[in-house]
């Protein structure tokens, strides 16, 4: 169905891809999945882009930052979003990925996925969650069919 979320997009908060650059660690773990996964897709919007780009421009440098939203860009499923729209909640909504990472709490609370549930079908977690719960195997089986050969890419490159 054409309305049903793609459990290969994912969408990845600017709090996510920002650590994935400067830390690592659960947020690299996590999108290194989708990384190395031809068939997985990151979902983006421009003014998701551009909160990462500011965030990584404020935690350590411009030129640093303006890098890797252009990795991000080339990488990236690209969606509209609606004027005044979370950045995430619309590259999820509009790029219908079943997955959200994020570190913000009022997005993964109970009550937003109350709020969230009626308009939008998406699974918001922390990166460590979806790092532990990725399981390659079935979601090969399902989306594109036949024995999982292993991821594909390398995820740093």
């Amino acid at each position: 169905m054409a309305n049903q979320p793609d459990p290969a997009r994912v969408v990845a908060d600017s709090d996510v891809l920002a650590a994935d650059l400067l830390v690592g660690g659960d947020a690299r773990d996590a999108l290194d999945h989708v990384r190395g996964h031809s068939w997985v897709e990151l979902v983006a919007s421009d003014p998701l882009l551009e909160r990462t780009e500011q965030l990584v421009a404020t935690l350590a440098d411009p030129g640093l930052a303006a890098d890797h939203r252009e990795r991000l860009e080339a990488d990236r499923v690209v969606v509209e979003q609606p004027e005044g729209d979370h950045p995430a909640l619309a590259s999820a909504y509009q790029g219908r990925a079943a997955h959200l990472l994020s570190y913000e709490e009022r997005l993964r609370s109970a009550k937003a996925g109350l709020t969230l549930q009626p308009r939008v079908s998406v699974s918001v977690r922390p990166p460590d969650a979806f790092a532990r719960l990725f399981d390659p195997a079935s979601l090969y089986e399902a989306v594109e069919g036949g024995e999982y050969p292993g991821p594909d890419r390398d995820p740093r490159e």
